[in-house]
């Protein structure tokens, strides 16, 4: 009895292993491949460092897995390319015919055009993030309708801008809430419990903050923000809830900042690899799962097989990680 409670006690502990000169070779054979292709290869370069990350995070002693390839991105790449082509050269064209109102009109219809297809760039993204990541054999997946998300990525925009800004926070959360509300992990559901008005005087607090304490406040911001996003994030297996937990505390992060502010300044970005190494090993080690899930009693189910990259293909052209 006491080892079968024990199993719903333990918490469980993320673990990261990527070493900083193993990253670097990849980095910098990814850039060089990069450059001399003329940018072509850069879908597999992020597949390569993608699977890096995954199969040195373990959970368990088990590794998590990547399985989306280069020729999904790449075929995603063209896509989105061939899209934002046509826009360009029908900007350029309204520049052109030196029309003030047809060049506006052009601006608008630029501009309204990654308004509306975020969402479902959102959509597609989280998707195939989610359908291509596993652990144990178990795939996530995504249960959420792009409609609904476009509705509600339409909406939040437009309270955002009519507030001058100031929704925004409550935006965040009811987007996130929607994504992980809709995730799943084999028989595994998420949600997120975070509130807007908890997150606006987060970032209200940074706000001034900031500058009354020349910029030191932000080690404090960052705890506050990993912990805010941690901990509201809650896993339900068998109808009970278990939740994250973020335990930096300001040192660690204050530690963290400064050395890899240093690595970078000094190697004129040459450490970039170690630095991203360092953050990540530093977010892993600090998350943990609280007690009571049951890794073992996860179960197989099917899961959506889609190879579509064109939503995370145009979430990274944006800079928009989902990692």
């Amino acid at each position: 009895m006491e080892r079968f409670s024990g199993l719903f006690s333990d918490k469980k502990q993320f673990n990261y292993f990527g070493k900083g000169s193993e990253f670097a070779l990849i980095f910098f054979k990814n850039i060089f491949l990069t450059i001399i292709t003329l940018g072509i290869y850069y879908p597999w370069a992020k597949v390569e460092i993608l699977n890096y990350h995954y199969k040195s995070t373990e959970i368990d002693k088990n590794a998590f897995v990547f399985h989306g390839t280069g020729k999904e991105v790449f075929f995603g790449f063209l896509k989105i390319y061939a899209v934002l082509f046509l826009f360009y050269a029908f900007l350029g064209y309204g520049a052109l015919i030196d029309s003030p109102t047809f060049t506006g009109i052009t601006v608008g219809v630029f501009y309204l055009f990654f308004i509306l297809i975020i969402p479902f760039a959102i959509h597609g993204a989280v998707r195939y993030r989610a359908s291509k990541s596993s652990w144990k054999g178990i795939h996530f997946s995504y249960l959420g309708d792009k409609m609904e998300l476009f509705w509600k990525c339409m909406i939040g925009t437009l309270l955002t801008f009519l507030t001058l800004g100031i929704y925004g926070a409550w935006f965040s959360v009811d987007l996130r809430k929607y994504v992980l509300s809709h995730l799943r992990f084999g028989n595994l559901s998420f949600d997120f419990k975070g509130k807007g008005d908890t997150l606006f005087w987060i970032n209200l607090k940074f706000f001034f903050l900031f500058y009354l304490t020349l910029g030191i406040y932000t080690i404090w911001y960052i705890k506050e923000l990993y912990t805010f996003y941690a901990e509201n994030t809650k896993i339900t297996q068998n109808g009970r809830d278990i939740s994250l937990r973020f335990n930096a505390k300001a040192g660690d992060i204050f530690e963290l900042l400064v050395v890899n502010f240093l690595l970078a300044f000094f190697t004129l970005g040459l450490a970039t690899p170690w630095v991203i190494i360092r953050t990540q090993t530093f977010i892993f080690r600090f998350l943990e799962i609280e007690e009571g899930l049951d890794t073992d009693a996860i179960q197989k189910i099917n899961y959506d097989n889609y190879n579509d990259a064109s939503g995370d293909s145009f979430l990274d052209f944006l800079e928009i990680d989902l990692l």
